[in-house]
């Protein structure tokens, strides 16, 4: 059923459903920022190569990085397209899904009734 189709009072709780959901994953993204603010936010990969050299000093990696960014907002960037790519696929496999199971949905005639 498309937001279309729907009923007026269903179509507002949709819309207010979304909202809610909307202000909720800003508030998730934004209170760290609020509670912290001073903190740095580093990625967890500088906090574990820390947390090994104080527990081994003598510890070797096993291999280095083929390639590395030369910067860390190009290293950001790689990692924003890198979600991006993956949340596109995702879309792409979900609406695929989703549009071939309503291909498969019988009709409804209740239009030329």
């Amino acid at each position: 059923m498309s937001v279309e189709t729907m009923k007026p009072k269903n179509k507002n709780r949709v819309i207010i459903t979304n909202i809610i959901l909307i202000t909720i994953v800003i508030a998730l993204a934004v209170m760290p920022l609020i509670v912290q603010k001073n903190a740095e936010f580093a990625g967890a990969d500088s906090q574990a190569e820390q947390a090994i050299t104080e527990l081994n000093g003598n510890y070797q990696a096993w291999f280095s990085p083929i390639w590395e960014p030369p910067s860390g907002e190009i290293e950001s960037l790689l990692f924003a397209l890198q979600a991006a790519v993956g949340a596109g696929v995702l879309g792409y496999g979900l609406g695929y899904l989703r549009g071939r199971k309503k291909k498969e949905e019988p009709v409804n005639n209740d239009l030329h009734r």
